[in-house]
């Protein structure tokens, strides 16, 4: 394998690298108090999919970034990401390739080198505002989220803005300029030109839960009919039953519709319904995801992280003209040998009509080794009961470390 430039040079300078606790008094102290960040991520990953040849793909992704210390509120962060593969035609790079592996099956982290954040940071008091290309996840990733599975993060050029003067409770706007999507630079779909503004809130202060508002106003003027207002709430917590089991909730609705360059014309609904018991071991949740479809359209989630959400075969990033109706149970559990344990079992049917499309089982297992390193199994299965879908089963062997 081509092991990236990158990694030795993080690897070198990491060594070199020394942290002061004395506040920086200029920019030359700011910058020798900084800190280098490395993040290097070995991933085996195989695909199989009905009318595809079989995918293999082995790559390297590392990161390699500085962070001044704080300089009188301010501070700057540049990080750099190149990812390579033993084999790049291995395996379909979302189409960027396809004379060589056209009919391969899609496994969506393309090679290459590029900025994966550069931004200028303020701080004041309790309010933070980021310009810059940056990472920005609010809740679960559900709608806005970095696409942190994917080797190339989803990262946005925007000015973001963080207030936490009023008591347990953070407020969040962004004015997104740019989203740099996971398929990376080279691709036609690697970005959204946008026009959107992020509001969000969020109030920790309540015993059972946290409590969340939100709008999103998203134009996308090159993607116009992934523009949509969506506009919600959630409430998340976990309440004590007794010494050894808690009970665990999640409530989340939100109302979407078309919104500037979109050309649709359309009006859909979203539920997320979440229960179960936790315990210190092991944890069961039994839920259902809706994302529903009016006119044909289907729910939109374009800034989502979404390789999470709906399987991680990854069938339903976009969500069906029908609508996706996900009835999951989802199971945690601590094993021997320090390995911890999450499944899944989705039962996908569409909103409009009920059409089964097909059921998933997904398990991974991981392990950390010391306080850098974390290896993970991973494994999805989707079986259809649809002929418009396929079959997919994948597999995923992984190491990453991070200073």
């Amino acid at each position: 394998m081509k092991f990236s430039l990158l990694s030795s040079l993080a690897l070198a300078l990491a060594a070199a690298s020394t942290n002061f606790a004395a506040e920086p008094a200029s920019l030359s102290d700011a910058i020798a108090q900084g800190k280098i960040s490395l993040n290097a991520r070995l991933r085996y990953e195989s695909a199989a999919q009905t009318g595809k040849l079989d995918a293999e793909a082995l790559t390297l992704r590392t990161r390699l970034g500085f962070t001044t210390a704080p300089l009188h509120g301010w501070k700057a962060m540049l990080e750099f990401e190149n990812i390579t593969a033993a084999d790049n035609d291995s395996y379909n790079q979302a189409g960027l390739n396809p004379t060589a592996a056209g009919n391969r099956t899609v496994i969506a982290d393309p090679t290459g080198s590029e900025i994966n954040q550069a931004f200028l940071s303020y701080t004041q008091d309790k309010t933070t505002a980021t310009l810059g290309r940056q990472r920005l996840v609010l809740d679960n990733h559900r709608f806005v989220g970095d696409g942190a599975w994917r080797l190339n993060m989803q990262t946005f050029d925007a000015v973001v803005v963080q207030d936490k003067s009023l008591d347990k409770t953070t407020l969040t706007y962004a004015y997104l300029n740019r989203i740099n999507r996971t398929f990376g630079e080279r691709h036609p779909q690697g970005k959204f030109d946008s026009r959107s503004h992020v509001f969000h809130a969020a109030y920790t202060g309540l015993p059972a839960g946290t409590l969340t508002g939100y709008a999103y106003l998203l134009d996308f003027t090159n993607s116009t009919n992934n523009s949509c207002a969506t506009y919600g709430a959630s409430f998340v917590g976990t309440t004590k039953l007794t010494d050894e089991f808690k009970f665990v909730y999640r409530a989340e609705y939100a109302t979407q519709s078309d919104y500037g360059s979109s050309t649709l014309n359309y009006s859909a609904r979203y539920y997320d319904l979440e229960a179960g018991l936790a315990a210190k071991q092991v944890s069961l949740t039994l839920g259902q995801e809706l994302l529903g479809s009016d006119h044909n359209a289907g729910f939109r989630t374009p800034l989502a992280t979404l390789h999470p959400m709906n399987g991680w075969a990854d069938l339903f990033t976009t969500t069906p003209a029908t609508g996706l109706r996900d009835s999951y149970l989802k199971a945690t559990a601590n094993l021997p040998a320090d390995i911890s344990l999450l499944a899944y079992y989705h039962d996908f049917k569409s909103d409009v009509g009920r059409v089964p499309f097909g059921k998933e089982f997904d398990a991974y297992l991981l392990r950390k080794f010391g306080k850098a390193t974390t290896g993970i199994i991973k494994f999805a299965d989707f079986r259809r009961d649809s002929l418009t879908l396929p079959n997919v089963r994948k597999l995923w062997i992984q190491l990453e470390y991070i200073y």
